[in-house]
């Protein structure tokens, strides 16, 4: 589901705001799992990512961001 959005290059979401969408493919790991229990809290707000953060257990965080953290291969 996530590199639906955030494995295009220069890809920009209309809802709820233009919205420049960052790559995550390489970002730590460590701040993925910080960014996505952000999001399920309700202390970042992007109704979009909030949604789907609600979603996540803290073992499927932990997942996805292993899997597009730190190589930066995952999605390309």
């Amino acid at each position: 589901m996530c590199i639906g959005c955030h494995g295009i290059s220069m890809y920009k979401t209309a809802f709820p705001e233009v919205y420049s969408v960052p790559m995550i493919a390489g970002q730590s790991p460590e701040y993925i799992v910080k960014a996505l229990q952000a999001y399920r809290a309700g202390e970042r707000s992007h109704p979009t990512m909030q949604g789907i953060a609600k979603g996540l257990n803290d073992q499927d965080m932990a997942d996805v961001a292993a899997y597009y953290g730190g190589t930066g291969k995952a999605g390309k």
